[in-house]
């Protein structure tokens, strides 16, 4: 897991090189000009499709919805997809469940993409189209690197489509060296206060909530604690009950005008008493590289987060490369 982690600068380096793979699949979705895109995934895929719905909402205004496998497979029905763009994400491409619902998608209608790690899965011959992200092999059972990887596919995508986003596009150029840098921060202090803690709490909102997400479940997994990512809107409601001193609170911060809840949060907890933990902005109690791009920037903070995961499961004696009860595939149907 650690290697892999710090594999991700290269990796990123050598997707984001593969403009013209990317422009080609973009101006393919141009032609097909789809009314509203389905994202299908789940696991850490789904926290991809999470990401990659606030990309495809709030910066090309396409209506989203995500996909639920168990209509095709478990329901035995057939949506209308005509005009639709289906987006499957998976890390081995072998899941049944999602290869069926790709091929069936293709077959209502949609124009399908896969998003991959193996161009030659199962899940890459159902789609129209494949962006493979060329990970290469992941052996830690908790997947990192394809996570992030694929986040930056769909960042990547999302700007050809996009076209006149010259400021992503610089961002995106910026994004290697700056996975780089994160490689460096040390979040140990948040991992510290996880050892003993009874649970934990992650929270981001708007392009930040599907790192959330996939933070809280690595903790789950790779921890054996139990985590849950929430938006920082509905974490300041209920579930806020089930917050105390002894259930850290990592927040997640990018520069854009989700950031007022994100800060708004922090300070009622810090005023509880409660114990926060900062990521990004000019408050971050966490060391950061410094904000950049709203977009890139929750993907840089997976690269601390994972490698202070993998370091805390250490120190609990556990091995963070083969958690229980986690298959690389997952066999559902």
């Amino acid at each position: 897991m650690a290697r892999e982690i710090a594999e991700i600068p290269a990796l990123a380096e050598r997707l984001l090189a593969r403009d013209d793979a990317i422009a080609a699949i973009a101006k393919r979705i141009g032609d097909a000009n789809p009314r509203f895109a389905v994202l299908c995934a789940r696991g850490s895929s789904g926290h991809v499709t999470v990401f990659m719905r606030y990309l495809l909402e709030a910066r090309l205004g396409l209506l989203v919805s995500a996909a639920a496998p168990s209509v095709v497979t478990a329901y035995k029905k057939r949506p209308e997809m005509r005009d639709a763009l289906f987006v499957v994400v998976s890390q081995s491409g072998r899941s049944p469940d999602l290869v069926m619902a790709t091929r069936v998608a293709r077959e209502c209608g949609a124009l399908t993409l896969a998003i991959v790690n193996d161009e030659d899965s199962p899940a890459a011959k159902a789609a129209d189209l494949v962006l493979p992200i060329n990970a290469g092999p992941e052996k830690a059972v908790a997947a990192t690197k394809t996570v992030a990887l694929s986040m930056i596919a769909g960042t990547a995508l999302v700007g050809a489509l996009s076209q006149d986003d010259a400021e992503l596009a610089a961002a995106l150029r910026r994004l290697p060296r700056r996975l780089a840098d994160a490689l460096s921060c040390d979040w140990s202090e948040w991992s510290n206060s996880l050892i003993d803690a009874p649970a934990a709490f992650v929270a981001a909102r708007g392009y930040g909530f599907g790192t959330a997400r996939e933070v809280a479940l690595k903790l789950t997994e790779t921890l054996r604690l139990p985590a849950l990512g929430y938006s920082a809107a509905e974490l300041r409601h209920g579930p806020r009950a089930a917050i105390s001193p002894a259930t850290p609170v990592l927040l997640l911060r990018q520069n854009d005008e989700a950031a007022t809840a994100v800060d708004e949060l922090a300070r009622d907890l810090q005023q509880a008493g409660d114990r926060v933990f900062l990521a990004g902005g000019p408050q971050s109690s966490l060391p950061w590289t410094g904000d950049d791009h709203p977009v890139c920037d929750p993907i840089v903070m997976l690269v601390p987060a994972y490698r202070a995961i993998e370091m805390a499961a250490r120190k609990l004696g556990f091995d963070p490369d083969n958690p229980p009860h986690l298959n690389k595939v997952t066999q559902t149907l």
